[in-house]
């Protein structure tokens, strides 16, 4: 069995200083809690920090979340990435508003708009002391090292997962529920890192089969994955004599759904000529080549031809946005990195998140 006992010692004295952390002897926040997990879903903790600051302070609890327009949830949101999150993000606020506040049971929160078994789990544990471990990337890692399970993955995570609940089931776990799951989270981040584990500073040193086969910085055996496909498009940055910029509303399903973007042509697998993507122009205009702007999603990769032009007066559909206020707009990453492109300035100093 691992220790439990001095994976907690070592947190009482190691834990991280994170915003949305409760303070020892402190009850956590089931809000804070939640939108955190939420926030923390496939993006680093480094990368949320300043997001979820802002985020906090424009919508300081659950009923203000619950009553904010979707329009001003996604443009908070804007930069951070997948956009699903920020969507059931306010789904859920909506329905546990309603509810009376969250539930306490990983089952009744996997029935909540964006909460899935991890994030069920996570919030159960760390708001509620349910006697769980939840299993993201760094929980995965730990425990494939330190009990050498070395099937790649994803078919390795059955393993994993019962290596969890025997966890989940040790006396010190089930008496600091909270504590062993925000412990296990720091340890992977902190020392039982992908690259170059601190193997010496780790509480579980002595009983890591990982480390003690001289295997441990070879897992978890991953699958090797598939190069992702390349899709093309072209957006228009349109300008008229008052300095505003011509932007629509994507459809409210689908990829960035409810997200504001440039107009453009549809996105497919081979690039547009010239003739074909203006085309799709909003409207005529001397319009010029200001290059290309590269993104990775989840699934693709997506090249974009960016083409600019200005005219006197805008008749085209869609809104106009004054140049100087794009930051309050719900513009996705990928299409910042389009503002970026043709120079404008950026009045927030926000920063970018690649890679949604």
């Amino acid at each position: 069995m691992l220790p439990v006992a001095a994976l907690l010692a070592w947190y009482d004295r190691h834990r991280r200083a994170l915003p949305w952390r409760a303070l020892p002897g402190e009850a956590p926040d089931p809000y804070r809690v939640w939108l955190s997990e939420i926030m923390l879903q496939q993006t680093t903790a480094a990368a949320v920090r300043p997001y979820y600051e802002r985020f906090l302070a424009r919508f300081p609890d659950l009923p203000t979340l619950a009553a904010a327009p979707l329009e001003a949830v996604l443009a908070a949101w804007a930069g951070l990435g997948y956009y699903a999150r920020a969507r059931n993000l306010h789904a859920c606020a909506g329905a546990v508003a309603q509810g009376g506040g969250f539930p306490e049971d990983t089952e009744a929160l996997r029935a909540l708009p964006g909460i899935g078994a991890y994030t069920a789990a996570a919030i159960a544990a760390i708001a509620f002391g349910a006697p769980v471990v939840p299993v993201d990337g760094n929980v995965e890692r730990v425990l494939a090292r330190a009990h050498a399970i070395t099937t790649p993955l994803p078919a390795g995570k059955p393993m994993i997962a019962a290596a969890a609940g025997r966890l989940a089931r040790d006396p010190d776990a089930r008496a600091r529920p909270s504590d062993t799951a925000q412990a296990l989270f720091d340890l992977g981040a902190t020392l039982c890192t992908p690259a170059a584990p601190a193997c010496g500073l780790c509480p579980w040193l002595g009983a890591c089969a990982g480390q003690r086969l001289g295997i441990a910085q070879t897992l978890p055996c991953k699958a090797a994955k598939k190069p992702r496909p390349r899709r093309y498009g072209a957006h228009f940055w349109l300008t008229d004599g008052a300095g505003a910029v011509l932007l629509r509303r994507r459809p409210p399903r689908g990829l960035l759904g409810g997200m504001t973007e440039l107009p453009g042509t549809p996105w497919r697998e081979r690039r547009w000529t010239r003739a074909e993507a203006l085309a799709h122009a909003p409207m005529p205009a001397a319009w010029r080549a200001a290059g290309e702007v590269r993104h990775g999603f989840t699934h693709f990769e997506l090249a974009i031809d960016l083409f600019v032009a200005a005219v006197p007066q805008i008749t085209a559909d869609g809104f106009l946005r004054p140049t100087t206020a794009l930051d309050e707009e719900a513009l996705p990453s990928v299409m910042r990195k389009c503002v970026r492109m043709v120079g404008q300035p950026r009045r927030s100093g926000l920063p970018h998140t690649p890679a949604q």
